[in-house]
C-alpha cells in the first residue's frame, strides 16, 4: 500500500481520505509522512479513528459526509458490514439481489452532518491527493469540488455503472486528462498506460458485473 500510493504522496503533502473507514489508508499516508483528514461520518468508526490517530498532530478527523453540498443527510447503517453502509438510496436499490451482494442489509438509518470537498480545502488547505470511497456518493463528493487537486482516485462499482461515467465526466471537467484504474483491493494498475477519459469510460462499461468494484485514479496533465 505505501509503495502504490507513493506515486502520488510525498513527505509533507495533505491528503484527503473521504471514507476513511478504521484507517488503513490513513496508517499508508502518515507513513509516506503525509498530513491527513481523514472523513468518516459513522460514529463507531470515529471512535476507532480516535482511538488510533487521535493524538496525532498530523491527522485531523472530521466526521462526516461529503456531498454537492453542505446540510445533512440520512445514512443507512449496514452493521454487520460497515464498509458499504451508505447515504444513497439509490446504491442500496442497485445492490439489493445483485451478485456479490447478496445478504447485505441496512438496518438503521442515522441523520449524519454534510459538508463539501470545496470546505474541506477552505478549512485544512489544499489537497495533494484525495482518495474518495462512499458507497455510490462518489458523484455528488466530486460535484462539491471546484478546485482539483494534483491526482485524486473514487470507487466504482459495477452495479452502478453511470456514477462512474459521472464522475469521470465531472473529473474531465476539473481539467483531468490522465486515468487508470484498480480491481478490488489489488492496488495493481490494470493498464500499462494512462489513458483519456473517454477510453477508462469505455472499460468500465465494458467490465462484467462479476467484477464488483474497483478504484478509478485520475490526474492532471503532465507537467512541461
Amino acid at each position: 500500500m505505501d509503495r502504490f500510493y507513493a506515486q502520488f504522496v510525498q513527505p509533507g503533502d495533505m491528503v484527503f481520505d473521504v471514507g476513511a473507514h478504521v484507517g488503513d489508508r490513513v496508517a499508508a499516508f502518515r507513513r509516506l509522512g503525509a498530513h491527513v483528514v481523514a472523513v468518516e461520518p459513522q460514529p463507531a468508526l470515529v471512535r476507532t479513528l480516535k482511538l488510533l490517530y487521535g493524538r496525532d498532530v498530523a491527522v485531523v478527523i472530521e466526521p462526516v459526509a461529503v456531498g454537492r453540498e453542505a446540510g445533512k443527510a440520512a445514512f443507512s447503517l449496514n452493521l454487520d458490514n460497515p464498509t458499504v453502509s451508505t447515504a444513497s438510496e439509490a446504491f442500496r436499490k442497485a445492490a439489493d439481489g445483485a451478485p456479490g451482494w447478496k445478504g447485505q442489509a441496512w438496518t438503521t438509518t442515522i441523520e449524519v452532518p454534510v459538508t463539501t470537498l470545496d470546505t474541506l480545502v477552505l478549512r485544512h488547505g489544499p489537497a495533494a491527493f484525495i482518495k474518495i470511497d462512499v458507497e455510490g456518493s462518489e458523484a455528488d463528493a466530486l460535484a462539491g469540488l471546484s478546485s482539483p487537486s494534483p491526482a485524486l482516485s473514487f470507487e466504482f462499482t459495477t452495479i452502478q455503472p453511470r456514477v462512474a461515467a459521472t464522475c469521470i465526466k465531472r473529473c474531465a471537467e476539473l481539467g483531468y486528462t490522465r486515468y487508470n484504474a484498480v480491481l478490488g483491493e489489488s492496488l495493481t494498475f490494470v493498464h500499462d498506460d494512462w489513458m483519456g477519459a473517454e477510453a477508462i469510460t469505455a472499460w468500465v462499461r465494458a467490465l462484467p458485473q462479476n467484477a464488483n468494484s474497483g478504484d478509478i485514479y485520475a490526474r492532471l496533465p503532465a507537467p512541461l
